[in-house]
């Protein structure tokens, strides 16, 4: 999925990346020396643009110091929207061969959170998983950490288990719905 400069500027902020702004006409900007690529990749006006935009949708603070620097921050609404554009480009590898274990990710999540119950289904879906039952998917590769922020975005963590399986009831259907055989 490409990103839009929206996008990479959030996610870049999300990341800790700070970046100077300066007020002076001669500064205009001094982005730290470790920058990367990204960053240089934006055009100067549309980053200003940006974010002037990100602060008065209220996604980005900024504070001043006395050498007439900005540093700029994400807030917390901006930090849950640079989550959600990091969740949205989540992709589970999936090796050449398969090791022989089974990923199944299991959840009981509360009725009062029933709309984060059916985000976490249709993200699951989205990546490939296969749905057993109503809470419980199963999925043939190395996935662990990518659940593990899925659960982290939509605070979940108590509600969610992951288990991995040598072997599991009905495997060779699943080898063949997973293209494995």
């Amino acid at each position: 999925m490409k990103q839009t400069t929206k996008q990479k500027i959030l996610l870049l902020l999300l990341s800790g990346v700070a970046l100077g702004l300066s007020r002076s006409p001669k500064g205009y900007f001094k982005i730290i020396k470790s920058v990367s690529k990204v960053w240089k990749d934006i055009e100067r006006k549309r980053l200003y643009a940006m974010v002037r935009e990100f602060y008065n949708d209220r996604l980005v603070d900024y504070k001043e110091y006395k050498d007439g620097s900005i540093k700029i921050v994400l807030t917390k609404e901006g930090q849950k929207k640079a989550l959600k554009f990091k969740l949205d480009e989540i992709e589970i590898k999936r090796p050449a061969k398969w090791n022989g274990e089974w990923r199944i990710v299991i959840f009981d999540i509360p009725e009062k959170l029933k709309k984060t119950r059916e985000a976490l289904r249709i993200k699951l879906k989205e990546l490939g998983f296969l749905e057993l039952q109503k809470s419980v998917f199963i999925f043939p590769y190395e996935c662990e950490s990518e659940i593990d922020f899925i659960v982290e975005v939509f605070l979940i963590r108590p509600f969610v288990r992951f288990v991995r399986a040598k072997s599991f009831t009905n495997e060779e259907q699943l080898k063949i719905k997973f293209n494995l055989t």
